[in-house]
C-alpha cells in the first residue's frame, strides 16, 4: 500500500428539494384548496475517523464528493424525501485544512468513531400549502430548495503514536523499530532507506505503545534539504521522542545539535517534547569509545544517554522502561497476565 499523507478534495452538500404547487381536486370536495408539500432536505457531508487506515491513498483516485439533493414536494401535502448523507471515512489523526491558506485547521479527528457533520445540506423549499392565509386562499408561490455548500479542502494526516523515532539518516532507526515491534521496515547500508513514516506496536512488560519512525533529517531540512521536514508532523502528537545517534558515524554531539536545531526551526511544540537520547550501534565499537561519546553528549545537553544496539537488542530494556514512564499509567484492565488469567477462571455466581 502506498503512503499518502496529503490530498485535496472537493466536497458539496446536497441542495434542498423545491416545494410543490398543487391543489386538491376531488369529486364532492367543493373547496379543495392548495396542498403542495415542502421539499426534502439535502444530504449532509459527514467526516468519520475509522481505525485501520493509515494512508490517504484512496483520495488520489476519488477527489469529488457530492451529497444527493432532496426530493421535491408533491400534492396531498407530501414532503419530499431528504437526500442521503454522504459519509467520508478518513484515518485517525486526519485534519481538514482550508484551501485558502493551507494553514487554517477546520477539523481535527483524533478519536476512533468520531463523526462530524462538516457541511449541512440545504433546507427544502416551502410548498404552496404553507402560504395559505385567510386572504390568500389559492397561493401559487413556492420556494426553491436552499443551495448546498461546496468547497475545496486539504486532508492532512498526522499519524497517532505514543512515541516518535528520529535521527540523522543511517542512524539505525529501521533496525531499531524492527527489533522491538512487528514492523518490517526496509533496512539498507545507505542513507534514506526510510522514505515514508512507519508505525509499529511495541510490547514491553505487559504494556503496549505505538512507535512512529520517520525519514531521517539532515541539516537544512527546514529549508527542504534531503527529504525535508514535512514528515515531522507525524510525531507532533507523540508524548516522547527517541533520538537515535550512530556511535559509529559522525560526531555524536554534532548529530544531537543538528536535530535539536531542526526541531526548533520546525516548532509546533516539538522542541518542548521530552527526548530520550539513545547511542546506537554500540556492538560495533569498544566500551571505552561508548563512554567517551556518552560524556560528550551529556556535555552537549543530554540529560541521560542510553547506549543500545538495535541489531542485538542490547540496552533496549532500559530505554523502553524510560519510554513507558512518559506514557499514561496503566488502566485497571491492563493487569499482569497472571492476574488476568486468575480473574477469568473465577466461577460465575448470580449472588
Amino acid at each position: 500500500m502506498h503512503f499518502l499523507d496529503q490530498a485535496k478534495i472537493f466536497i458539496r452538500s446536497g441542495q434542498g428539494g423545491p416545494g410543490a404547487v398543487a391543489f386538491r381536486r376531488e369529486m364532492y370536495v367543493e373547496y379543495g384548496g392548495p396542498d403542495g408539500g415542502n421539499g426534502g432536505k439535502g444530504g449532509d457531508i459527514i467526516i468519520e475517523a475509522v481505525p485501520g487506515l493509515n494512508t490517504l491513498i484512496d483520495f488520489r483516485y476519488a477527489q469529488h464528493f457530492k451529497a444527493p439533493r432532496g426530493v421535491h414536494g408533491s400534492g396531498q401535502n407530501r414532503t419530499g424525501a431528504g437526500g442521503k448523507d454522504l459519509v467520508i471515512k478518513v484515518p485517525l489523526g486526519t485534519q481538514l485544512i482550508s484551501d485558502d491558506d493551507r494553514e487554517t485547521v477546520l477539523l481535527d479527528l483524533t478519536e476512533a468513531g468520531q463523526r462530524v457533520t462538516f457541511l449541512a445540506g440545504g433546507m427544502g423549499g416551502r410548498g404552496n400549502a404553507s402560504y395559505k392565509t385567510s386572504t390568500n386562499r389559492a397561493p401559487r408561490q413556492h420556494q426553491p430548495g436552499e443551495m448546498g455548500t461546496e468547497m475545496y479542502v486539504w486532508l492532512r494526516l498526522k499519524l497517532l503514536a505514543d512515541a516518535g523515532l528520529l535521527g540523522l539518516p543511517n542512524a539505525g532507526k529501521s533496525t531499531f523499530i524492527n527489533q522491538i515491534s512487528n514492523t518490517k521496515a526496509k533496512v539498507g547500508d545507505y542513507a534514506f532507506t526510510t522514505l515514508t513514516p512507519q508505525l509499529g506496536v511495541v510490547r514491553h512488560k505487559n504494556r503496549e505503545f505505538v512507535l512512529a519512525d520517520i525519514p531521517g533529517l539532515i541539516e537544512g531540512a527546514a529549508d527542504g534539504a534531503g527529504i525535508g521536514d514535512r514528515f515531522l508532523g507525524h510525531i507532533e502528537r507523540c508524548r516522547v521522542l527517541i533520538h537515535l545517534i550512530d556511535v559509529n558515524g559522525h560526531d555524536p554531539a554534532d548529530a544531537l545539535q543538528v536535530i535539536e536545531e531542526e526541531l526548533a526551526i520546525y516548532g509546533n511544540g516539538l522542541e518542548d517534547k521530552p527526548r530520550l537520547i539513545a547511542l546506537n550501534k554500540i556492538d560495533l565499537v569498544d566500551t571505552e569509545l561508548v563512554r567517551m561519546f556518552t560524556k560528550e553528549l551529556k556535555a552537549a545537553g543530554a540529560n541521560k544517554v542510553y547506549p543500545i544496539s538495535g541489531a542485538t537488542g542490547q540496552g533496549m530494556d532500559k530505554l523502553l522502561d524510560a519510554v513507558i514512564e512518559h506514557l499514561p499509567a496503566a488502566t485497571a484492565t491492563e493487569r499482569p497476565a497472571g492476574e488476568q488469567e486468575e480473574a477469568d477462571t473465577t466461577e460465575w455466581s448470580p449472588l
